[in-house]
Order: structure tokens, then sequence, then C-alpha cells
């Protein structure tokens, strides 16, 4: 089979490298990929929320299956975009169509799912430029912290969370009113905060089996101790001791049945990952979030404890047949750790040359923001590699992780020296 891969992060070349190892495989495409992916597969410069130039590709490579990796071409539709089309209705994508991507393109739907079909979740309501003097008097019903979410996509900074009350409240203006995050903050939802600790579960649907993939947890901040800014994600821990088989279980019943089924009697034909971010608190799941693609980095992280073909899984979500298919996951715990950008995630330099990675040999090196420039891997981003390491414990997976960054090179390197601090 011939497969594209729509994206160019370090999720994309986990998706990669994965597919590789596949029997079935003729010709890995990505697009437009990079530094990583172009190792194993043909990189093609490609905006993937162009689908014009998406169908392109399909048909002069003569595509038999689309894997997309980010959020963006889904919320736009580019499953429905080959559904309406004659030469590409009968190319599978690995992903949601337009109904299904609203889990994550709108947290208002979102909620509303939730509370539809009793999934547990943070009280919560949606406000408008309408209402704003609605949401302010809301606000003053809760207690601190306060969580206001835009409720469409902006970039992963959509949400935020205020001690201050007054703050809340001119944030909240400042998001309807002054449209902070431009047309995806027409609607605000603001959330109670729970109290917990986080962690998230992907499921693989075909739209009426799945299959529950690893559990994992992600660092967001940029400093050690989980302080300063939020980042895309600085390193991610899979399996998450705390997630017993007891809590898993509790996830399973409450939460991932009733979503796949509400998505049925919704009329949602869904085929692709969910991505549920949760909230342990006091050992029952709060769902907090969903993401209707895998999380990057922790496809870093769960993707290498898959020990079966993904293909042979991608074509059981395309013909619904995903029940057939065998699945195991690795037992021994996987740590990824984020090389960034100095500066990051503010304002940071791209087109450092980077050097060393080749020498890894006891991790693995997956690209994110890297490219090609004058036969030398470049920095193009501000997260630029993830390392991915394999161990019995925690520590001794992190212990390899760090151990290859000392061979890894790059003007203003950064990365946590903490990942996994608080699980260990």
């Amino acid at each position: 089979m011939n497969i594209l891969i729509l994206g160019s992060g370090g999720r994309e070349h986990a998706f990669a490298l994965k597919l590789s190892q596949s029997k079935k495989i003729n010709q890995l495409f990505v697009a437009p990929g990079n530094a990583g992916t172009a190792k194993i597969a043909t990189n093609i410069n490609n905006n993937p929320t162009d689908f014009i130039a998406v169908k392109e590709i399909v048909l002069n490579h003569q595509i038999d299956m689309v894997v997309v990796g980010p959020e963006a071409p889904l919320v736009e539709g580019v499953h429905d975009f080959f559904l309406a089309d004659k030469e590409l209705k009968s190319i599978p994508v690995i992903g949601p169509k337009k109904d299904g991507a609203l889990l994550e393109g709108s947290k208002d739907f979102s909620k509303v799912f939730m509370e539809k079909y009793n999934i547990p979740t943070a009280k919560y309501k949606s406000f408008t430029s309408a209402t704003l003097e609605e949401g302010k008097a809301f606000l003053g019903t809760l207690n601190a912290p306060y969580v206001l979410k835009a409720d469409g996509l902006a970039a992963g900074k959509g949400v935020l969370i205020l001690d201050s009350l007054e703050e809340a409240k001119a944030e909240l203006e400042e998001m309807l009113s002054n449209q902070k995050f431009g047309a995806a903050s027409s609607t605000v939802v603001i959330e109670e905060f729970l109290d917990g600790i986080e962690l998230s579960v992907f499921v693989l649907t075909d739209g009426k089996s799945y299959k529950i993939l690893p559990s994992a947890k992600d660092y967001k901040r940029i400093g050690e101790g989980d302080k300063g800014l939020n980042t895309g994600g600085m390193g991610a821990i899979s399996p998450v001791p705390f997630a017993t088989e007891d809590f898993l279980q509790k996830v399973e019943e409450r939460v991932v049945k009733p979503t796949i089924k509400g998505l049925e009697k919704e009329g949602i034909d869904y085929r692709g990952f969910i991505f549920i971010g949760l909230m342990n608190v006091n050992g029952n799941p709060q769902v907090i979030e969903y993401n209707v693609r895998m999380g990057d980095p922790e496809t870093e992280v769960v993707l290498p404890r898959i020990e079966s073909d993904l293909l042979d899984l991608f074509e059981g979500v395309a013909n619904q047949t995903l029940h057939e298919k065998s699945f195991s996951i690795n037992p021994k715990t996987a740590t990824t750790v984020m090389l960034v950008s100095g500066g990051y995630p503010e304002v940071y330099e791209k087109g450092k040359v980077m050097t060393g990675f080749d020498e890894v040999t006891d991790s693995i090196v997956y690209h994110a923001g890297t490219t090609v420039k004058d036969n030398q891997v470049v920095t193009s981003g501000g997260r630029v590699m993830a390392i991915t390491s394999f161990g019995n414990t925690i520590q001794e997976a992190l212990d390899t992780s760090y151990s290859s960054i000392d061979k890894i090179h790059f003007d203003k390197m950064n990365y946590r020296k903490d990942i996994g601090f608080d699980l260990i």
C-alpha cells in the first residue's frame, strides 16, 4: 500500500516510523514532513489544509490511505472533501469527518455532548459577547481558580486558568469583546476548576468498536517543577503509574463506552483517534477535553509501545473490522524528553545547525521542528526533537533519554531535566 501522512511534527515522524515497519507498506509519503521523515519516507512540501494540493498528491502517487496527524485539516473537513470527490471517495482517511471533529473544534459542542451522554466533566456555562455581563456574574458564583476556554481552535493557547476574579472578568471581556483569540473566542466556555492529577487516554475507533491505547502524561510548562509558560509539551511518560487497572476500568465504563455510543446515536460515523484529556479526581475520571487526533509528545511514547502492525489496525478502522484485529502492548515504560529552541515558547531563532543525533543508539530520535538546509539538519520550530527511551522503570527510561541528549547539540538548546519528577 502507498500511504500519505499529513503533518510535519514529532507525531507525524512517530507515525511514519511505526508504519514503515509494516510489511504491507509499499511507499510512504509525508506532507510536508521534516528532516526525520525524509530519511524513511518521501516528503512533499504541501500545507495539509490545502485540500486541492492534497488531492494532486493522492492521485499522482496512487495513495491507498491518508493518515491525518494535526487537528486543523480534520476540523476544516479533509475527510468530507475526500468523500465528496468521485476520484477520492474510495480512499480511506484515518481521522473523523467535520461533524466528529467538532469534539475538538468546539469546546461548547463537546461539553453539550458530555452532558447529554452523562460523561463526567466539570460544570460549565457558555457565553458570547451578547451575554458578557451574565458571564461575569457566573464567574462570581465560582471559586478560584477560574477556567476560561475559547470555543474554537486557538493553536493550543485558548485556555486560561486565573486565580483572580477581577482578572478573570477582564480576560473574559478581552476574549469576547476584543477577540483576543479571534473567531475562536466568539464563544467562551467557563468551567469550574478540577483539582486532581492530569493524564491522557487514547482510543482508536472504527465508529463501532474500539481499542484503548496506552495512557500517557505530558508536561506542558516550560520550566522545571511545572512552572512558567505553557508549551506544546516538554516531555511525556507512558504508562501512567497512578492509572491503575481499577481507574482505567472506570475510564472505559464511564467515558470511552458512552463516548462511542453517543457518537453513534448522534449519527456521527467516527473513524480515527479520540484523545481524552482526563483528571483523576480522588480516584474518579473527569473529562477535561476531547481531541480528535493523537497528542504530541504523547504519540512519541504511546506508538513505540504498540507491538501490533499499525497499518493493520488502520485497515480495521477503514473497513470497520477493528474488533477482528490483534492488539498488544509492550509492558515496559517509555519516556520522551523534548529538545526546544532557546526562547521558546516566546521568541526564538530558527536555522540552528544540529549535530550528534545520528550518534544516538539507545533511544529513538523523533524529529519535530527540523528541516534540511545546505545538506545540514537545522532547527525550524520551537519544539525541535523528542528523545524516547524504554526502561523497566520511569527513572531507567529517563536516564537513557538524558544520556542520549548529552550527544545532541545545537545553539541555545533547552530541555527540562525533571520530566516525570512527580511520578518517581
